[in-house]
């Protein structure tokens, strides 16, 4: 008689090539031991990430990239790392799930062994199984999940808006928790008003946090975050851009979040906080930054960088986001066949929010 894995297959949307289109696979269903919980994927969202992955490469500025090969991420790979499903099976071992139970995937796993690792802070491991990234991601039908510590509950929110909480949410919220505690009437900007950002204007919003300036170059987008509630907006490629963002912080710009991580917004950002003020940067969007040295010390500015968060902030994220009742950025929902389309979208800045791909209902 065959076994489990041998009776049946699945499928994932599979990178094989660097800079070429996903391609449908079909694989064995793995079968879980131990503490693996094997999760049937309903929706996954499709991060900005997902395409430097595709393309194997991040820009270093002047004229240099970082080959992602060096830092094992290399096809065949399957992408996808905001994954939300329902566990079908699980390991010998797992008493904390059931199969049926909706949940959301912790992707930013490590080894689990170094001092990182054991301290909670396994998104910093040197040597990571991020679920996309390294190991094989959501853009399929099913998932491995090494330890069913990793699964979140998030019933009763919308799972196409549960989804992004594993990447954009606990994301957001990591770069908020890095600017606290926030001083009353101090002020605040974010670059980028796409998924990421939209989110961060929401979270600011329900904590109080404030003023605000949004600061985007499509007036789609600056138009999204007056929508949310902001005190200004500015397009930073504006020839008095640096000029604006002065009056506005008027001496009291206390932090910058940067969903962008460009030459240009580093510029205006670590420029604009005043002294003492600290600098996220978050986006990967790439190139380098060159700073004159004495002025750090001068203006005690604080530059930090800021790398996803960990599974005690994804959890501390989903019951924040609960208890505010935070409102949901803009969703795009799209069938997880046209994962090719949804990357090709993004990739030239056709998506006003997020694209969460859901899969077809089970047989």
């Amino acid at each position: 008689m065959p076994s489990f894995a041998e009776a049946r297959s699945t499928q994932s949307w599979r990178l094989n090539a660097i800079c070429e289109a996903l391609v449908a696979e079909t694989e064995p269903l793995p079968v879980p031991v131990g503490r693996e919980v094997l999760v049937r994927v309903s929706h996954c969202g499709v991060c900005h990430s997902d395409l430097h992955i595709r393309e194997g490469t991040y820009n270093l500025g002047a004229g240099r990239t970082l080959d992602l090969t060096q830092r094992g991420i290399a096809p065949p790979l399957t992408l996808g790392h905001e994954i939300l499903g329902t566990v079908e099976a699980v390991g010998p071992d797992v008493t904390d799930v059931k199969p049926g139970m909706r949940r959301l995937v912790h992707p930013w796993i490590g080894c689990g062994q170094c001092a990182l690792c054991r301290s909670g802070d396994e998104n910093l491991c040197a040597a990571p199984r991020f679920h996309g990234v390294q190991a094989r991601g959501g853009f399929a039908r099913h998932v491995l999940v090494p330890d069913a510590t990793f699964l979140v509950d998030v019933e009763g929110i919308d799972p196409a808006v549960a989804a992004t909480y594993a990447c954009s949410g606990v994301t957001v919220h990591s770069a908020i928790k890095k600017i606290q505690p926030h001083r009353a009437g101090e002020k605040i900007a974010v670059f980028g008003c796409g998924g990421l950002g939209q989110m961060a204007l929401q979270l600011l919003k329900a904590l109080g946090f404030g003023p605000v300036i949004a600061i985007d170059p499509s007036p789609d987008k600056r138009a999204a975050a007056e929508k949310i509630g902001v005190a200004a907006t500015l397009d930073p490629f504006a020839p008095d851009a640096a000029k604006q963002l002065a009056a506005f912080g008027a001496g009291a710009l206390a932090s910058a979040l940067d969903f962008v991580g460009s030459e240009e917004t580093s510029t205006l950002g670590i420029n604009a906080v005043r002294k003492g003020g600290t600098y996220v940067i978050v986006g990967l969007y790439g190139g380098e930054l060159r700073y004159p040295l004495p002025y750090l010390p001068m203006r005690a500015v604080t530059i930090r960088g800021s790398y996803v968060g960990s599974l005690n902030d994804l959890k501390e994220f989903v019951a924040l986001a609960r208890r505010v009742g935070l409102p949901p950025v803009a969703i795009e929902r799209r069938p997880m066949a046209e994962v090719n389309g949804a990357l090709t979208d993004l990739a030239a800045g056709r998506v006003a929010g997020r694209i969460v791909l859901e899969a077809e209902p089970a047989a």
